[in-house]
Formats: C-alpha cells, structure tokens, sequence
C-alpha cells in the first residue's frame, strides 16, 4: 500500500503526518526555528521514525503552511486553506463544516461544502492580535505558558473589559491593570474573550453549519474554547491533536 506525507510549516511549529492509504502510521512535530528547510526535514525524519519506514518509501509529499515554498522536497505545494479544509472535512465525516484555525500567525474561518469543496475564507494575517502570537505574548506577561494562562482564565469570576485591539497596547494595557492590582485570573480571561470577540467577527460572515470545527494551536486551550462558544453561540468540535489537521489535511491532499 502507498505511502503519503503532510507537512505543515508554521511560524511557530512544523508538523508532519504520514498515511498508508487512509490509516495515519506516523507524526511528529517541532518548533520551527530559523532554519526552515531544517525543521521540515527534520520533522519528516521523526514522522518516519514513529511510523517504521524509510523517508524514501513514501510516494508523495504535499507541503503546506508558513514555510511552504522553502522545502524543496515536496512534490507539491497547497495553502493551508486547502490543507485545513480537507483535513477537516476528512476527520468530520465528509459533511458540510465551518473550520475555525487559530494558529501562530494568523486566524483563518473555512466555509467547507458537502462535497469537501471550499465556498468561502477569511483570513485574520495583519496583526498579531487574535492569533496565537498574541496568547504567547501575554502568558509571558503573567511568567507562565499558554495552558497556564488558560487554566487562569477559567478561574476568572468577572473578565476585566481589554480596550486596546492592537498586541503591543494590549500588553501595556495588562502591565497597568496588574499594577493596579486587578486579578490576574479576570485580566486572563478578558484577554481570552478579546480574542474570542474578533473570531466571532469573522465568524458571523458564514452561514450557520451544524459542525463547526476548531482547530489549531489555539484549539489546545479550553478558555478560549469557551469563550469563542459563547460569543458565537454554537458548541465548537475539536478534534484530537487539533494542531495537525492540516499536516493531516496534505497527507490526505497528497493521497
């Protein structure tokens, strides 16, 4: 049976999925540093490692994501638009879903028909605010990581109201409310809901689906799960290792 690999390299970590017909045999992922040929090689070699075979057994590479073009062994090249509607669509059941990726650098809402056909996006790449970048800058802030500013988040009583919709203001706006002694646990979430309020902006563009799909990096942390279903009023799917549905989606791309 073929073999296929997805590789998707982000800004902030290069995932791979390996495929032997429709069953994922192998995965990996990195962080990507400076080097992106490097990692995306790299992840290649572990995601081969983890599924028992030689890199040179696999018949096809599809590449995707941030860095895209920089790896020259792919033998074709999609936007992670194609890649994260097929993957969804694929993982949901072949149904008609809206996807919701919030990855490192920007934030993408999918409109995916029936037929795994894409009708529509929207794409959130001019600022960080609203991404991811934006949840690593503020963990640092308040000295922890990302899940340990969402775990603050869900702790949160009464979300302090975030003015600033630029990154760099909303950090300086943080700075003065912790030091006016604001909780930290209410500044987290207003943070969360912040970001939960743009994404439903781009959201209410599309048409109501039965499945809406959330993905990404962002997808780990279940404030802003939370918080992005209340304002959008809808329960949100995340599926299993949300940050490797479009690794996945080019694998299946690939195939």
């Amino acid at each position: 049976m073929e073999i296929y690999a997805g590789i998707d390299i982000g800004s902030v970590t290069t995932k791979c999925v390996i495929l032997q017909g429709k069953s994922i045999i192998g995965k990996a992922l990195v962080k990507t540093g400076i080097d992106t040929e490097k990692c995306a090689n790299d992840v290649l070699d572990m995601a081969a490692g983890d599924a028992g075979i030689k890199v040179e057994e696999i018949q096809r590479m599809v590449s995707t994501g941030y860095g895209r073009r920089i790896f020259r062994r792919a033998d074709r090249i999609i936007t992670e638009i194609s890649a994260a509607a097929a993957g969804g669509y694929i993982l949901c059941g072949e149904k008609a879903t809206l996807i919701i990726d919030v990855g490192g650098q920007d934030t993408k809402v999918i409109e995916v028909n029936g037929k795994g056909e894409v009708l529509d996006f929207l794409m959130n790449d001019k600022c960080a605010a609203g991404t991811g970048r934006f949840l690593e800058i503020m963990s640092h802030v308040f000295e922890t990581d990302i899940q340990g500013f969402s775990q603050l988040a869900i702790g949160s009583e009464s979300p302090v109201a975030i003015n600033s919709t630029c990154s760099v203001f909303a950090e300086s706006e943080v700075v003065s409310l912790i030091a006016s002694s604001a909780r930290k646990e209410d500044i987290a979430a207003g943070l969360f809901r912040s970001i939960a309020s743009r994404v439903a902006g781009m959201v209410r563009q599309f048409r109501r689906y039965e499945l809406t799909v959330f993905c990404g990096g962002g997808a780990k942390s279940q404030a802003l799960k939370g918080f992005i279903e209340k304002a959008i009023e809808r329960p949100l799917i995340v599926l299993q290792e949300p940050q490797f549905v479009v690794a996945y989606g080019a694998a299946c791309l690939a195939r």
